[in-house]
């Protein structure tokens, strides 16, 4: 299905082929990523608990977002609030506006289910670029605190600071 096209950009439902492209080119950046990730947004996608995005490019799968209609993780788990997972654009698209026409599409389609919208962010400097974003579309902290590893890490507890060290940020739709 197709959300929205602009320019030469199309948001569409991921596909099975997408996972393995997104994760070729996120390893030619650089990164260090398995398929795995998307093969289980494309499950929660089949089985109607998400709604996998791809920006696509000329055929070209350039970009990716995940709607949670009724998230079970983070600060507002299980309250019936959509939650935004897994939003990235490869390094080489990246200040294009395809992130903003993603998020665009994503809180659009967030609206369809409540009022209000929540992400987690994590907090090292790789980070950075979505930190700045999140907060120029109007998202605020949830007042919760830093999270790790799924749980609230409680004042002067045990945390690193990896991927699972978040901050959840929630925007009024």
């Amino acid at each position: 299905m197709v959300y929205a096209s602009q320019k030469e950009w199309i948001i569409r439902n991921m596909e099975d082929r997408d996972a393995q492209a997104i994760t070729d080119a996120e390893i030619e950046q650089g990164w260090s990523v398995s398929a795995e990730k998307y093969r289980k947004r494309l499950e929660d996608q089949r089985s109607g608990k998400a709604i996998s995005l791809v920006a696509e490019y000329s055929g070209k799968a350039i970009g990716y977002i995940n709607v949670y209609p009724n998230s079970p993780w983070g600060a507002f788990g299980g309250k019936g609030y959509p939650e935004l997972i897994d939003f990235g654009v490869l390094e080489k698209y990246r200040n294009m506006g395809v992130g903003t026409f993603l998020m665009d599409t994503a809180e659009k389609l967030a609206s369809e289910f409540a009022d209000m919208v929540y992400l987690g962010v994590g907090l090292h400097s790789g980070y950075g670029s979505a930190q700045r974003m999140y907060v120029k579309r109007g998202y605020i902290p949830d007042g919760s605190g830093v999270w790790y590893k799924d749980q609230i890490c409680v004042p002067y507890g045990v945390c690193r600071n990896d991927d699972d060290l978040v901050l959840y940020l929630s925007k009024k739709l």
